[in-house]
């Protein structure tokens, strides 16, 4: 599932590297909404991309991905930032705000601009592409070290509540995560998308239904405050790793299509 920004990431940087085609690029973008439109923060990225100002008639996806090859851009990669670590953002400013506000962004890398995707109606998506003043130059994760993460948190966070004994014994609770995972989008993936990034793309898309499923059994059998906080503290790990793997596996399929565009020119 992850996000439509890794969708955008991934898909896109398929197409811009000779591995799928535009229209799959925008049917995939449609599992996220059935109408996706694109406006410009500023003025600058408004004269680079050819798009209109916010507040004004929007774009469309493929005047975008026009635009990014217009650019010269190889690819992209996905940020999912949250409060405490906003890495990839090239520090504070607009994007970063909408970023950290929707908890998600796609950095056109090395291009100084970055893009943000947030649900203004039902049914419709808007992405609007933010100037960022300087390109970002984003921290490699390597995606071995976040699998090895995912697997130790989880080992780790299920140590600690066991230890608390704050992990309730709910009935149902495996027909609640079949749910979580069903009611998600089944998002589809290029040819080519590296078979260990998908696997562990799937490994924490199962761990985040987890802590959705714990999430809404707060306080899931603690008996004090601070037994409830303590329980807070051991699943954060976890939905830290969660964010890892996503984004590792995310942006090692974008880096697998542009290699790939290398080798054969």
């Amino acid at each position: 599932m992850c996000r439509p920004s890794a969708t955008l990431a991934v898909w896109s940087s398929a197409w811009l590297n000779g591995a799928a085609a535009s229209d799959d690029v925008l049917d995939a973008l449609q599992d996220w909404a059935e109408a996706h439109d694109v406006v410009a923060a500023d003025p600058a990225a408004a004269d680079a991309f050819e798009l209109p100002l916010a507040f004004h008639r929007a774009a469309t996806p493929v005047q975008l991905l026009l635009a990014l090859r217009a650019q010269g851009a190889t690819s992209v990669q996905l940020v999912l930032p949250v409060p405490g670590d906003v890495r990839g953002l090239g520090g504070g400013g607009p994007f970063a705000d909408a970023a950290l506000r929707c908890g998600e962004a796609v950095v056109l890398t090395g291009l100084g601009f970055g893009l943000v995707p947030e649900p203004i109606a039902e049914g419709l998506m808007r992405w609007t592409v933010y100037s960022l003043g300087a390109p970002v130059l984003l921290e490699y994760q390597p995606l071995p070290d976040a699998e090895h993460g995912l697997t130790d948190a989880i080992r780790a966070s299920a140590g600690a509540l066991q230890a608390l004994d704050v992990a309730s014994d709910r009935p149902g609770v495996r027909a609640e995560l079949s749910a979580h995972l069903r009611a998600r989008p089944q998002v589809e993936w290029p040819a080519g998308t590296p078979g260990r990034a998908l696997r562990v793309l799937q490994r924490a898309e199962e761990i985040s239904a987890i802590l959705a499923v714990a999430q809404t059994d707060d306080p899931g059998g603690a008996l004090s405050a601070s037994a409830v906080n303590r329980r807070a503290e051991a699943l954060r790990p976890l939905a830290e790793a969660v964010r890892t793997a996503r984004t590792a596996s995310v942006n090692e399929a974008v880096r697998v299509f542009a290699e790939q565009a290398d080798r054969h020119p």
